[in-house]
């Protein structure tokens, strides 16, 4: 096998990929099917995930709220059984989670935060470890982290929690997973350009009494090449981890920011 060779995913992958209808999800999905994995997703947004079927007719879906122990249970049911197994689980489905200070924080809004882009991940992994532990395919589990996993991120309180603990996961279940031959990663996207991270700049803005333009151009003050990643740029990491190329790769953080020197 040559070394271009080994950069490409085996054709026939089952791939799961969760949150996936739209953002980072879609384009991980995307890249995926453009590489002939089998991919199933899903999304609790029904509209979204229609639409996404109707871009792509190979592509299996299902509407489930990741939040919910019983619905991800049922996803990784349907997705063992509609591709005949599971080589590739991408923890994806997350939130923005609130902005403010911790005093002012609902605690009703850092349960949710928790609830989906912490406590999924783990439903997830109780229930699709099992059905990886057969594949014959050196399985990879994918943790999508953020920058806000390793440095920390005023304001962002509840966010930020639930990205570091997902790191602590990953390296955990990388030692745990490893003699099963299973490989655990986490993939730390930065300032991902697009209409999330507006909305997350303009909440920040306002919090701090900034107009918006101003608070962009702090976020691309503590970038060291002083630009936004793209959705493709974290969705070809995600290719390249589940490849042939990166057997040896588990237990790591990798970080997909320009470097973000500051939050």
């Amino acid at each position: 096998m040559s070394t271009l060779d080994l950069l490409k995913p085996r054709p026939g992958l089952r791939v799961l990929v969760t949150g996936a209808a739209a953002g980072i999800g879609a384009a991980i999905a995307d890249a995926f099917l453009e590489a002939q994995a089998q991919v199933y997703v899903c999304d609790v947004d029904p509209v979204a995930v229609e639409a996404a079927q109707s871009r792509h007719p190979a592509l299996r879906a299902s509407v489930a709220d990741v939040s919910k122990r019983e619905q991800v249970e049922r996803v990784v049911d349907e997705a063992a059984a509609a591709l005949g197994g599971l080589d590739v689980l991408v923890n994806n489905a997350g939130i923005a989670g609130p902005t403010g200070g911790v005093e002012d924080l609902d605690p009703e809004q850092w349960e949710r935060t928790i609830s989906t882009n912490l406590d999924s991940q783990f439903y997830f992994l109780r229930r699709a470890v099992p059905v990886l532990k057969e594949s014959s395919d050196c399985a990879s589990i994918i943790a999508l982290s953020s920058v806000a996993g390793r440095l920390g991120y005023a304001f962002r309180t509840p966010y930020a929690s639930t990205k570091w603990a997902i790191v602590g996961l990953v390296k955990s279940l990388a030692v745990e997973l490893g003699p099963s031959d299973i490989r655990v990663n986490a993939i730390l996207p930065g300032v991902v350009e697009g209409e999330r991270m507006n909305r997350v700049i303009a909440a920040r803005a306002e919090a701090l009494g900034l107009p918006f333009e101003t608070m962009r151009e702090e976020y691309l003050r503590k970038i060291s090449l002083r630009r936004m990643v793209s959705v493709d740029d974290i969705a070809a990491t995600a290719l390249f981890l589940a490849s042939p190329a990166g057997r040896n790769i588990t237990g790591q953080a990798i970080s997909v920011d320009g470097n973000v020197e500051y939050l």
